[in-house]
């Protein structure tokens, strides 16, 4: 690749391109009615787990 840095090691390279990856997938909508659903859902069920507290 033509961007690719010169001294950059094997791990640096993979880290690079994992980042990358991660950063290419569609993310999920940030806000509104979706995010307060995923809030009330998370903290519903966190209530039958009492190891899960600090």
């Amino acid at each position: 690749m033509a961007d690719d840095p010169v001294d950059e090691t094997p791990i640096q390279r993979a880290l690079r391109l994992k980042k990358a990856a991660i950063a290419a997938k569609p993310k999920p909508p940030r806000g509104g009615r979706f995010q307060r659903e995923q809030a009330a859902a998370a903290h519903s069920s966190s209530r039958s787990k009492p190891w899960m507290t600090r």
